[in-house]
């Protein structure tokens, strides 16, 4: 069988559950191979006592024939009850490829069929001298044969493409060149009956074609596997899979490699390494969703190698790294001073470190952005205490809330960009007063300037109440309707 119908294996494969159909495939694996054995077993020594009985080199021939098939047959029974061994701590891969092996042997013998089939008849066919009795039963062996191996083909078949096995595939082509074959030597039998007696050899070389035809196929189909060779077409439906995926830049590394019913496939991806986590590990899943949507047997591993890329401002890579050692900064500001460059930052640490080792985390961040941009790069940092992240707050005092509220309102109808003063909400913790509130601008305004007007209001918020620690304004623009869960 060719490759494009090795690929259509894994699209058939595995229709329901994977553990179930795996399972209820190796025993109907095993039971098939059994059945096949007592047949090569019955028509070997039917046709070798027909073919010893009567002469004929084209009933020999089958006889031989079916000899080598007990041998692969049993061959297939032992390798497909080794394949179906889970992997292990030696075989990370599983045991597969044991019917790939009992495949190859297969393929070695039937070249040697052939050769001695070739051999035989081309003697006979030179001496002339050719002594065949012609019986009713040697014929209908041959003929039972006929259909015997018709069925058990279909039958070995039919189970090789629901399980992907390539020892029932091997055999399934092994018995299916057998019937055509053991048709062919029936004609030549039919034929010597009728007065021609080279008919018999003249139908062993026949014989001897198939069963080459058979081997070169079954050959091409196991190296290929052997050699790890991706199903046609297989690589060509990943790679655009993965290409179509948003966050991928390129595709580092693609590998496929089958074994059994299952396709281990293996793709290393590039993406921005400023691309969050969370997104990364989206990406994976997504990956891997896709490409067993296509392939149901396959194995997916995906790999993300996050790389820099030259459209990364300095801010972006500042942060990064801060990201990276887990050091949270802001008010990152990036100088151009007499062409060199300087970075400065506020970096946050928890408020009971001691000042060396907050110095020491803090210098350790600056040497790593050096690293970064260049060792003549400026870089200063300026160490503050972590806001804590889990207060216990409630509900300013009534007094001193209303008072708030009423400045508030005050400093915002002073603010003419300013307006709709909204969703007020004054809160009180062991920090300090905290001031919620929301507002509208007109959706024109920069941020630069929105900043400026609830800067205004929060610095007049602070210097009458000193308590307030943070004024927390939410701007919206005009028009944008807030929606409530």
């Amino acid at each position: 069988m060719e490759c494009h119908a090795y690929q259509a294996h894994f699209l058939k494969a595995n229709q329901s559950k994977v553990s179930y159909a795996i399972a209820m495939s190796w025993s109907e694996k095993q039971r098939v191979v059994i059945i096949s054995v007592l047949a090569s077993l019955g028509l070997t020594i039917a046709k070798f006592t027909a073919g010893l009985f009567t002469g004929s080199l084209g009933i020999l021939s089958e006889a031989m024939h079916s000899l080598i098939d007990l041998g692969a047959t049993l061959v297939t029974w032992f390798a497909v009850r080794w394949s179906d061994q889970p992997p292990d701590d030696e075989h990370h891969y599983g045991h597969a490829k044991a019917e790939s092996v009992a495949a190859l042997i297969e393929t070695g013998l039937l070249f040697l069929i052939t050769g001695w089939i070739i051999l035989e008849a081309v003697q006979r066919l030179v001496a002339g001298e050719q002594s065949i009795e012609i019986t009713w039963w040697a014929v209908a062996i041959v003929a039972g044969s006929v259909v015997v191996d018709f069925n058990r083909s279909r039958s070995l078949r039919a189970v090789a493409l629901k399980t992907s096995s390539e020892a029932l595939e091997a055999d399934a082509l092994h018995f299916s060149s057998d019937m055509w074959s053991s048709v062919f030597v029936l004609f030549g039998l039919i034929a010597v009956w009728l007065g021609f007696p080279f008919a018999d050899a003249a139908a062993a070389l026949i014989v001897s074609f198939f069963v080459a035809l058979a081997g070169v196929r079954l050959g091409k189909r196991t190296l290929a596997t052997l050699l790890d060779t991706a199903p046609a077409g297989a690589t060509a439906e990943v790679r655009a899979t993965v290409e179509m995926a948003h966050g991928v830049l390129q595709i580092k590394s693609l590998r496929l490699r089958p074994a059994g019913p299952t396709l281990f496939t293996s793709v290393v991806v590039e993406v921005r390494r400023t691309m969050p986590v969370d997104d990364i590990v989206k990406l994976k899943e997504t990956l891997a969703d896709s490409i067993s949507a296509k392939f149901p047997t396959a194995d997916v591993t995906i790999a993300v190698n996050p790389v820099a890329l030259d459209d990364e401002t300095v801010f972006q890579r500042v942060m990064l790294i801060a990201s990276r050692r887990n050091l949270a900064i802001h008010h990152v500001t990036v100088q151009e001073i007499n062409s060199r460059l300087a970075v400065s930052f506020d970096v946050e640490v928890d408020g009971l470190t001691a000042l060396s080792v907050a110095h020491e985390q803090a210098t350790a961040l600056e040497d790593a952005i050096r690293r970064e941009l260049g060792t003549d790069v400026e870089v200063e940092s300026h160490i503050e205490p972590q806001p804590e992240r889990h207060l216990a707050g409630s509900n300013a005092p009534t007094r001193t809330a209303k008072a708030i509220l009423t400045l508030l309102k005050s400093l915002a109808n002073k603010q003419s960009r300013l307006s709709n003063l909204h969703n007020i909400r004054i809160r009180e913790n062991e920090q300090g007063l905290f001031v919620h509130y929301h507002c509208r601008f007109a959706p024109s305004e920069t941020i630069d300037d929105v900043h400026e007007v609830v800067d205004v209001i929060e610095n007049g918020l602070q210097a009458k109440f000193p308590r307030i620690r943070r004024v927390i304004a939410h701007a919206e623009p005009v028009g944008h309707k807030r929606h409530r869960k």
